[in-house]
């Protein structure tokens, strides 16, 4: 997709794309109107109201944006969560975009929606013979498996074993292909390695790799960066400013918004997010963690690195301490005793183990950089504790039941006093370091242009070329539309 020119790259996929869209009653939002679901047609919004938020209905596609009321089944506003400061110990505001309402019930669907769409489009992907394959280390190939589904297409997802049980019934029962890779989260390589495989095996298997992807950017950029806009302008005092983004690395794909944040506010920080067990970005690091869904020991293809300022590592217990303290009777009692507000307390569940990761860097962003009353910091509350019920089972059953005293010790030691060690704020070299671990992966294993690799760093137009193109992708959005002819 890096250098396409946006040609029909071949008519015969794109009438059967065309084709199968008219028999499945598909018609494709644009990024504008994912960016500004108030202008999704009229007849589309009340029509969604009859829908179920995350049935397998192609309507749901323009649900695919950060606006969707739980309560009416409308478009609404931005969904978003502040956790208070008599949770998080810190002056500065944090707040979270809230992704359990999407469809699926992750954010990850926005990726994979940039990434097909594209294809769809200009002839790239053919419904009667490909099967588009989905990379993962959960989410994403959640949201992959559900647009596929949509078209009738065969799926593929790949994620390590190890990913919560819940994942895998899911894309069981919605028809998906899966192949469990070894290991973790951090076992990506396992991952590239088996769609090397399938692709060996036969051309008809599509490789979405979201690592790779600048649709998942793109969209990242253009939506969950406006949202936040929207939100920041919405609840801002007097003073405030958008002080911080805190996003985990994952593939690269969420943190993008930094980009377009500092646009409002040249001076944000943009904070990356990772496990302490596995300190990728952090010190060139390596191993296995519990953060489900931030898959690293690589830097991603996508990720512009300069715009970047700081890593933060979280040690992988501590979110799932915090998972229980969200989520457990004895945990909400103890929070209710801080002085939050019941409201909070019964949305504290929209918080999924990679969201509490994302809470705790955040904090962290805040003491290092001693921020104040004035500062704003948002990040990404990714997915839900739905996701994770297993995992509660598994520490309720290893860890012993959860008690009173035991979420007092967790809040204490784990979010009033999460520390700034771990902690690395990047200087030009440090950023070109990071930068630079890209070879390996992408040029020596993947093979990638080191040409693109060196302009990535060097091209001051590089980045702003990539994300400028979403124009022209909803002008071709609106060609295709046309020709399928659908009118809701």
């Amino acid at each position: 997709m890096d250098n396409w020119n946006w040609e029909t790259d071949n008519q015969e996929y794109l009438n059967n794309t065309i084709k199968r869209c008219k028999e499945k009653n598909i018609l494709l939002p644009t990024f504008e109107q994912l960016k500004h679901p108030e202008k999704i047609p009229v007849s589309i919004k009340s029509a969604l109201k009859n829908i179920e938020m995350q049935e397998l209905h192609p309507l749901n596609l323009f649900r695919i944006n950060w606006a969707n009321d739980p309560a009416t089944g409308e478009i609404g506003e931005v969904n978003f969560l502040e956790i208070p400061k008599e949770i998080t110990g810190v002056k500065a505001r944090i707040v979270g975009l809230v992704g359990k309402f999407f469809p699926t019930g992750a954010h990850k669907v926005g990726a994979t929606y940039g990434c097909l769409a594209p294809y769809l489009v200009t002839g790239r992907f053919n419904p009667e013979y490909h099967k588009a394959v989905w990379p993962s280390t959960g989410n994403y190939c959640r949201g992959g498996a559900f647009n596929s589904a949509l078209l009738a297409v065969h799926s593929v997802a790949i994620l390590p074993e190890e990913m919560s049980k819940e994942r895998f019934e899911w894309l069981k029962e919605i028809g998906a292909e899966v192949y469990a890779t070894c290991g973790c989260e951090s076992n990506v390589k396992e991952i590239y390695d088996k769609c090397h495989e399938l692709e060996a095996k036969s051309d008809e298997y599509l490789i979405f790799n979201q690592f790779d992807q600048f649709g998942n950017s793109i969209w990242h950029h253009e939506i969950t960066g406006y949202s936040i806009e929207k939100v920041f302008n919405q609840i801002k005092e007097k003073n405030q400013r958008l002080a911080g983004y805190t996003s985990a690395t994952g593939s690269a794909g969420t943190i993008a918004a930094g980009d377009y944040l500092r646009k409002i506010n040249p001076l944000i920080k943009v904070l990356a997010s990772e496990a302490l067990q596995c300190p990728t970005l952090l010190m060139n690091g390596y191993g296995g963690h519990r953060i489900e869904g931030i898959g690293d020991k690589h830097v991603p293809w996508i990720h512009n690195v300069k715009n970047t300022d700081a890593v933060s590592a979280v040690n992988d217990e501590d979110p799932l301490r915090i998972l229980r303290l969200f989520n457990e009777k004895e945990g909400t009692d103890f929070v209710k005793k801080l002085g939050v507000d019941k409201d909070v307390i019964g949305k504290l569940s929209y918080l999924g183990i990679s969201s509490i990761g994302n809470m705790l860097s955040s904090i962290k962003m805040a003491k290092y950089y001693e921020m104040n009353e004035d500062d704003v910091i948002f990040t990404i509350f990714t997915d839900s504790a739905e996701m994770y019920q297993s995992r509660l089972a598994e520490m309720n059953k290893n860890w012993g039941a959860y008690n009173d005293v035991q979420a007092a010790i967790d809040w204490n030691s784990v979010v009033k006093n999460q520390a700034i060690n771990y902690f690395k704020e990047f200087s030009y070299y440090d950023k070109k370091a990071v930068h630079n671990l890209k070879y390996f992966t992408w040029v020596e294993q993947q093979g990638k242009d080191v040409d693109e690799l060196n302009a990535q760093w060097y091209d001051e137009n590089y980045w702003e070329e990539k994300f400028s193109v979403v124009p022209l992708w909803d002008e071709l959005i609106n060609k295709f539309n046309k020709e399928v002819g659908i009118k809701i």
